[in-house]
């Protein structure tokens, strides 16, 4: 599959710029900065839907990661084979003007503006990389892929980080949803410092608000956590058998 850019209609053009819009002025307050900085390294703005040839050309000063389009969510075996190929998924299609606060399943707006960014950074991309490896080694162990699957969620998608005393967002899921990203940053939701074992260990839901988050202090401790990720994962395998 390719990304067919003159099929972009104007509703299109005009939802990624809603979309834009508001949810930039919205993280310029409570994202992380390397986030905020990664939008200007790949050069996304409110005008120009992302083209994706040049987004990878863009990519290639940075990580050399590339983006492979599919037509929605991909298999666990898919997506994580692409990930250690340094090939981000990534949906071309953008949800209606009277779809803009919720969605089912992830579209480009999600997949690209929410990740795309911060595969500009070497630590991020790192510990992305080191999760895929971890996953394709248990790739018929259901357990394995939910455990990995609890890290994923609470890093990748709706992770925290300390940046200059103050607690800022940067999981996906949170720079592309104007509501979470907000509550994110409310009391209600419990917050805790990042830990292996206790995300390992931690459930969530999917069709909620998120009532838990782990902060981190860098992105340099996410990629410095990939071999414990590896042994308390097998360490709890090797108790379930």
């Amino acid at each position: 599959m390719e990304q067919n850019y003159s099929n972009y209609t104007d509703e299109d053009r005009k939802v990624w710029k809603v979309l834009f819009d508001r949810q930039i002025d919205n993280l310029s307050k409570i994202s992380s900065q390397e986030y905020l900085d990664g939008l200007t390294r790949i050069d996304f703005n409110a005008d120009k839907i992302p083209n994706f040839e040049n987004t990878e050309q863009r990519l290639q000063n940075y990580t050399c990661w590339k983006l492979h389009v599919v037509p929605s969510i991909i298999p666990v075996k898919d997506f994580f084979e692409l990930l250690i190929k340094k090939q981000f998924p990534a949906t071309t299609w953008l949800r209606k003007m009277t779809e803009l606060d919720y969605l089912e399943e992830p579209d480009m707006f999600h997949d690209v503006f929410g990740h795309v960014p911060l595969l500009t950074n070497d630590a991020y991309t790192g510990f992305f990389l080191g999760i895929a490896e971890i996953s394709v080694k248990h790739l018929d162990n259901e357990y394995a892929q939910e455990l990995l699957g609890r890290v994923y969620w609470f890093t990748i998608e709706f992770g925290l980080i300390r940046e200059n005393g103050n607690v800022k967002a940067y999981g996906a899921g949170l720079m592309s949803s104007l509501g979470e990203s907000k509550y994110s940053m409310t009391n209600e939701p419990q917050k805790f410092d990042f830990d292996v074992k206790t995300i390992l260990n931690t459930s969530f839901r999917t069709d909620i608000f998120q009532d838990k988050y782990f902060i981190i202090d860098s992105y340099e401790q996410l990629y410095n956590c990939v071999p414990e990720i590896e042994k308390e994962l097998d360490a709890m395998l090797q108790l379930q058998s």
